[in-house]
């Protein structure tokens, strides 16, 4: 059951979310209203910031104090391909750091609809690879990401293993978006309450104007539709109330299907995006620690040779 700290939220998230779903808001309006709501998320306590450039885009390193060296985690930021930023995710990344005891990467990976699909995708590939070039080997870094940024990960690992580059350890998607392609029913069964309205109507949007050109089923759009064989372990963690956890718990199956290692950690009755919530809500916590389970389970194995 969820907690008494996530009722409040839900209640808060409804108050102020039903208007918006009305009167539906321009997405330069939800950029800028997503920018300023995360002014007063602040890092942990003995997490450090350092600004840098890869490959021409705005990136951070995020370091906890005492972090193991050699080990980093790549994180790619939500917000439906269209919204989000370094600022919007970084308390978040730097709470995951710390709990993992790794340094972050996080990019600013170009936003759709001025930059649609393979941007992302191609600016991911060009900061896992820089990582290469850093000294970091595949098994030395863990990919993770929220929403979009978890399905921009998966399709991260389909990209390399099809290219026949060296992979991650291991990926990390904490409510990715896995399918673009929102059926109908599903859209009707989740609008049926009011705080998730906005979430649903909006991700319908945004999903054309990531893929543009590009069909929504494409595999590395829709990691869903990818063959999933011959990747790395993944954890998945998703809410079963949430918009995309039908698809999520759907790429699970097939992931398993096609013999690739996941560890499905279901929660119950959380709105989307609660990981970024984690000073508030105990589930985010929980969420984390068990993710810095899952890097130090798949960082003390040998790396294959």
């Amino acid at each position: 059951m969820p907690s008494t700290q996530h009722v409040l939220l839900k209640q808060f998230l409804s108050a102020a979310t039903g208007p918006l779903a009305r009167h539906r808001p321009g997405l330069a309006a939800m950029r800028l209203a997503l920018e300023v709501a995360s002014v007063g998320q602040l890092m942990p306590w003995n997490v450090f910031l350092e600004d840098v450039t890869v490959e021409g885009m705005a990136a951070e390193w995020i370091r906890p104090a005492g972090a193991t060296p050699g080990r980093v985690l790549l994180y790619l930021h939500g917000g439906g391909y269209v919204l989000g930023s370094l600022n919007t995710h970084r308390a978040l990344v730097g709470a995951l750091a710390q709990q993992c005891g790794v340094a972050a990467l996080t990019i600013a990976y170009r936003k759709a609809p001025e930059y649609p699909f393979p941007a992302a995708l191609d600016d991911a590939l060009l900061a896992y690879r820089w990582l290469l070039r850093q000294g970091y080997s595949g098994p030395d870094i863990v990919v993770a990401g929220d929403s979009a940024g978890g399905g921009l990960a998966l399709a991260l690992l389909v990209a390399l293993r099809d290219a026949g580059e060296a992979l991650p350890a291991a990926a990390v998607g904490l409510s990715p978006w896995t399918n673009l392609v929102l059926p109908a029913a599903q859209l009707r069964r989740v609008c049926q309450e009011e705080s998730r309205v906005l979430e649903a109507l909006e991700i319908r949007n945004w999903a054309p104007l990531y893929a543009a050109e590009t069909p929504l089923s494409a595999p590395l759009v829709s990691p869903v539709w990818a063959d999933l064989q011959g990747l790395p372990p993944l954890l998945i963690q998703v809410s079963d109330a949430e918009v995309l956890g039908d698809d999520v718990v759907e790429f699970v199956q097939k992931a398993r299907q096609a013999g690739t290692p996941v560890t499905l950690q279901l929660f119950e009755g959380l709105v989307h995006w609660w990981h970024l919530f984690w000073r508030f809500l105990p589930e985010a916590r929980v969420a984390l620690r068990r993710v810095a389970e899952f890097t130090t389970q798949v960082w003390a194995k040998p790396a294959p040779a």
